[in-house]
């Protein structure tokens, strides 16, 4: 079993900035991936970012340049700068093993 407790959503404004984090508790390994996705009101949830073994990363295209995923040990965070309203949605941290391990979601708002 793996559990995942994430922290950081809130408001912020258009251009600034927030930091999520997720702990990531059971039985994972450095050679799980770790990763965030998102949904917004009404859409289906989408790939953010990812870090696999190695430290590799990849993210999606609306992201890249201004999210930045890290890992310490089993904490996966993500630095979102110059947020978009567009980027307003619940985040939800995961981690692969032989099924997906989801966090409860955290609320990102980007609105003046």
């Amino acid at each position: 079993q793996v559990q995942l407790v994430e922290s950081g959503g809130g408001l912020v404004q258009p251009g600034g900035s927030l930091r999520l984090s997720c702990a990531a508790s059971g039985n994972i390994f450095s050679f799980n991936p770790m990763g965030w996705y998102r949904q917004a009101p009404g859409k289906q949830r989408e790939f953010v970012a990812v870090i696999a073994s190695g430290d590799s990363t990849n993210y999606a295209d609306s992201v890249k340049g201004r999210f930045t995923i890290s890992r310490d040990k089993n904490t996966v965070s993500l630095q979102m700068n110059s947020l978009k309203p567009e980027d307003t949605a619940v985040y939800y941290c995961n981690v692969r093993t032989t099924i997906d391990y989801w966090g409860q979601g955290t609320q990102v708002t980007v609105s003046s």
